[in-house]
C-alpha cells in the first residue's frame, strides 16, 4: 500500500460517538449557560472529552452552536407528503410544535434569537442557515399544493410560509400558550383557507 493510499489512523478520524456526546453537551450547556457564557471548555468537559476532539470538529465557539443548530432545525422542517395540502400544513404544524415544546429547544432558541441582536455573525448564521434552509424545505409544501392545483400558480410562497411558522411560534414561544392538537387543526384551517383566499 503507497502512501496515497494509506488509511489513516484512527486518531485522524472523527469518532461518531465522541461527535454525538459533545453536541449534547454542548446542547445541555447552552441550556443551561446560555450563548454569551457557552465555553469550549465547559462543552469538552461535560462530554468527558478534551479540548482538542471539540477543536477538531469545529474551530470555534460560533461555529459549534451554528453548525448543531442548522442540523437539528433544518432536519426538524423535514414534513412529509400526506397528499394534499391541509394534511401537510397539520404534519408541518405538529413537527414544528413539538420541537418548540422540547425543554432545551425552548431555552436555546429565545437566547440565541436575542444574542443574535447583539452579534451579527450568529445573525446572518441563524438566518441563512437555519432561517433559509428552514424556508427552503418548508416551501415544499406549498409547491405541491401548487403542482396538485390546490393553490393558484401565482401563489406568494414568501407570504405563505409566514403564514405557516408566525403563529405557532408566537402562541409557542412568546405568549406560552397550549398547542394541542385541536389548536393545531384550526390554526391549519385557517392558514389553509388564507394560502387559498
Amino acid at each position: 500500500m503507497t502512501a496515497k493510499t494509506r488509511v489513516p489512523a484512527g486518531a485522524a478520524v472523527l469518532q461518531e460517538d465522541v461527535t454525538e456526546a459533545i453536541a449534547a453537551a454542548a446542547f445541555a450547556e447552552l441550556a443551561e449557560v446560555g450563548y454569551g457564557r457557552l465555553s469550549i471548555e465547559a462543552v469538552a468537559r461535560r462530554a468527558g472529552v478534551g479540548k482538542t476532539a471539540v477543536y477538531r470538529r469545529w474551530p470555534a465557539k460560533s461555529a459549534m452552536v451554528i453548525d448543531l443548530v442548522t442540523q437539528v432545525a433544518v432536519r426538524a422542517a423535514d414534513t412529509p407528503d400526506t397528499g394534499t395540502l391541509h394534511g401537510d400544513v397539520v404534519a408541518y404544524l405538529e413537527i414544528t410544535r413539538d420541537a418548540l415544546d422540547h425543554p432545551l429547544v425552548a431555552r436555546i432558541a429565545p437566547d440565541l434569537l436575542a444574542e443574535a441582536h447583539r452579534n451579527p455573525e450568529l445573525a446572518e448564521a441563524l438566518a441563512t442557515g437555519v432561517g433559509g434552509a428552514r424556508r427552503e424545505r418548508v416551501a415544499a409544501i406549498l409547491h405541491r399544493a401548487v403542482a396538485r392545483g390546490e393553490l393558484p400558480a401565482d401563489t406568494d410562497v414568501a407570504l405563505g410560509l409566514d403564514l405557516l411558522a408566525g403563529p405557532l411560534y408566537w402562541r409557542t414561544a412568546i405568549v406560552r400558550e397550549p398547542t394541542g392538537p385541536d389548536y393545531v387543526r384550526r390554526l391549519a384551517d385557517k392558514v389553509v383557507a388564507a394560502l387559498a383566499a
